[in-house]
């Protein structure tokens, strides 16, 4: 019982300490890949003056930190992460810009002291954004509708028609117009070749008959 009382003791003490253990924060995070993201924690007023930070990696023991305050309210930015705390709401910020789908990770709000720091665990998850090659390959094997099918063939067959129908009228033009011309030319032809008695040989022939 003895022992159990010297291990109580710094346990019952911490949690009476203002601000003990004392953060909060949304357990998962969702982001839009190449978006942003923003997690807000939350804190006792023990932890007013104290240095916040981000870290990541499953294991809190060994987890890297990302970026950490300077114990004032000024943000503070690294790389695609900025920090800022608020310390009259108790609270402090953090956001990720151009969010990558190798950002999904489990991540922690922690509050630097002397000692274990108070840390809550933030599961983020990262949602990929919609590739414009898929779209590209869904508009190009989009189905062709009824309409579409129908349109060639009617024009075909409007073309079609036209030409027979073209046909017809220049073959009723060679029969009304051409052929007479020909008819005509050869009759002329015929008309010049025919065969002619001469004057001279008619009278020849009147004068041997009187005789």
């Amino acid at each position: 019982m003895g022992d159990m009382t010297v291990w109580l003791a710094p346990v019952l003490l911490l949690l009476f300490l203002p601000g003990s253990f004392d953060i909060r924060g949304p357990k998962v995070m969702r982001g839009p890949e190449r978006g942003s993201l923003t997690v807000r924690c939350r804190y006792g007023p023990g932890w007013k003056t104290h240095r916040k930070w981000w870290c990541r990696g499953v294991d809190w023991a060994r987890c890297k930190i990302l970026v950490i305050t300077t114990g004032s309210e000024q943000e503070v930015e690294r790389d695609r992460v900025s920090i800022r705390d608020d310390q009259r709401n108790l609270t402090f910020t953090v956001t990720m810009e151009e969010l990558r789908r190798d950002d999904e990770d489990t991540y922690w709000c922690g509050i630097e002291r002397t000692g274990a720091d108070p840390g809550f665990q933030v599961k983020v998850t990262i949602d990929p954004a919609p590739t414009t090659a898929s779209t590209t390959t869904a508009m190009s094997t989009a189905p062709v509708t009824p309409e579409e099918t129908r349109v060639s063939p009617t024009v075909t067959s409007h073309h079609s028609e036209s030409r027979s129908l073209l046909s017809s009228v220049h073959f009723l033009l060679l029969l009304f117009l051409e052929v007479p011309l020909l008819l005509t030319m050869l009759s002329a032809v015929l008309w010049v070749n025919r065969p002619q008695r001469s004057s001279w040989g008619t009278q020849s022939q009147l004068g041997h008959e009187n005789q």
